[in-house]
C-alpha cells in the first residue's frame, strides 16, 4: 500500500454545492497517478484513507487539471474544529 505525507492548500469550491478540498501537491500527484492505476475504480477516481490532525477518514481522490483533490467533508472539518482551513498536513494511503 502506497503511503504519502504532505502539506496541502485547502480550496473552497462554491458551487453548485459548496465543498472543501485539499489540493494534492504536484510532486505527490504524479506519484499517485502512477500508483493509483492499480486501485482506481474508474474515471481516475482513487480510494484513499487520509488522516489530518488525528482525524482519519475514507474518501476518494478526484482528478482535476492533471492533479488530484482530496474532499474534506463537513463531518471531517467539524471534527478538526478548524474554522477556515488554509493548509493542512495530510497522511494518506491509497486503496
Amino acid at each position: 500500500m502506497a503511503a504519502f505525507t504532505f502539506d496541502a492548500d485547502v480550496i473552497h469550491w462554491r458551487g453548485p454545492a459548496p465543498y472543501y478540498f485539499a489540493a494534492i501537491p504536484s510532486e505527490t500527484a504524479q506519484q499517485v497517478a502512477e500508483l493509483g492505476k492499480s486501485v482506481s475504480y474508474g474515471w481516475g477516481v482513487i480510494p484513499v484513507t487520509a488522516t489530518i490532525d488525528g482525524v482519519t477518514f475514507r474518501t476518494s481522490l478526484i482528478p482535476r487539471h492533471g492533479g488530484y483533490l482530496l474532499p474534506l467533508k463537513d463531518k471531517v472539518r467539524a471534527q478538526l474544529g478548524a474554522a477556515p482551513l488554509v493548509q493542512v498536513r495530510v497522511a494518506m494511503t491509497l486503496g
